[in-house]
């Protein structure tokens, strides 16, 4: 990889984060044929708020990093999706969620990652669509509605279902889940928060999907969501919501995994043994976990590349959090960006 090549392998075996044989998942008979990145969670602490000069309450530091970083891949990924939690939120007052989601939107928009030509696709996590209620954080229909209003450019389908129907929405999700192709993959992009129905996703939609693009030849199934449905050590993730159904309609469809983020690590494993990956991209910015292993600690993206053999090879890069805060600039030559995991996550029958 071009950005990488100067200080991958030496500093990959230095820091003891992956072997020298891994430094390259391709090779001449077998080049990728396309990829694709996935991060999520840049909010700040609620303390590191400021309606001055953050509004957004992002960490631009760490999200402009990455955006520029995924341009600088040797391969130029096809899409970038961010899996929630982009901006602090918890906003009942639409006129300022309206506005701090313009901002974020803005902001990437004049990125290198799109003006290099990637497709940017946001997922709203539950920062964005909850607010402070009698019954504690819960999904809003007005922060649904303005994150699709606002939010529309960085939105890539609208196939979803409607209110209604077998998952008994109690609002219109057609642009909140959904699904598109990419090549040969198949992608179905969740919402983990349906008003009334938190920490669960519309899985009688998202299994008929599945099964759908399944028997229509999809080589590659990914799901994308906020919320993970299993957390590390059976931690977080969608305990108390639906999971069950939405593994089982994962693994009888051979998806190759289910991303997510809001705990605030890198992570991946797989819940039943040589199935569907569970992978936990949350480490785009806001602060790690307190029990984050040291491996661990470290900010970054996770780059997801198909190969012409139709191996599917996952990459986690990362960069130390920076010793002036988690917010501050980290300076390249200071915090180099290395590949920390790298795995091959192709489904095998």
């Amino acid at each position: 990889m071009k950005f990488f090549k100067s200080l991958g392998c030496a500093l990959i075996a230095a820091n003891l984060t992956l072997s020298l044989a891994s430094c390259s998942n391709k090779t001449a008979d077998d080049p990728v044929q396309y990829s694709f990145v996935v991060l999520g969670d840049c909010r700040v602490d609620k303390a590191d708020t400021n309606s001055a000069t953050n509004p957004a309450g992002a960490n631009w530091a760490q999200l402009d990093r990455t955006l520029e970083e995924v341009t600088k891949l040797d391969t130029k990924p096809s899409c970038i999706f961010f899996n929630g939690d982009e901006i602090f939120g918890y906003e009942s007052d639409t006129t300022k969620l309206a506005k701090a989601f313009a901002i974020w939107r803005d902001h990437v928009e004049t990125s290198p990652a799109i003006k290099a030509g990637i497709k940017f696709v946001a997922i709203p996590g539950n920062h964005e669509t909850d607010v402070d209620s009698a019954d504690g954080k819960v999904a809003s229909r007005d922060a649904e509605r303005e994150w699709i209003e606002t939010m529309t450019p960085l939105l890539n389908g609208n196939d979803g279902p409607h209110a209604g129907g077998p998952d008994s929405l109690t609002t219109d999700q057609s642009r909140l889940t959904y699904s598109f192709d990419l090549q040969d993959s198949h992608f179905v992009l969740m919402n983990t928060d349906p008003v009334g129905q938190d920490s669960k996703v519309p899985v009688h939609w998202i299994a008929d999907d599945l099964a759908k693009a399944h028997k229509n030849g999809a080589k590659h199934l990914f799901a994308i969501g906020h919320k993970p449905a299993f957390g590390p050590n059976g931690t977080m993730g969608m305990a108390g919501g639906n999971r069950t159904e939405l593994w089982d309609a994962l693994e009888a469809n051979q998806a190759e995994a289910m991303i997510g983020s809001h705990i605030h690590i890198y992570d991946r494993f797989q819940p039943h043994h040589a199935k569907t990956w569970m992978i936990i991209s949350g480490n785009g910015g806001t602060p790690l976990e307190k029990t984050v292993p040291a491996n661990k600690k470290y900010f970054g993206f996770t780059l997801f590349s198909v190969l012409k053999s139709g191996k599917v090879i996952l990459k986690s890069y990362g960069r130390d959090v920076p010793s002036d805060g988690y917010a501050a600039t980290a300076p390249a030559d200071k915090y180099p960006t290395t590949v920390r995991d790298s795995l091959d996550i192709t489904w095998k029958d």
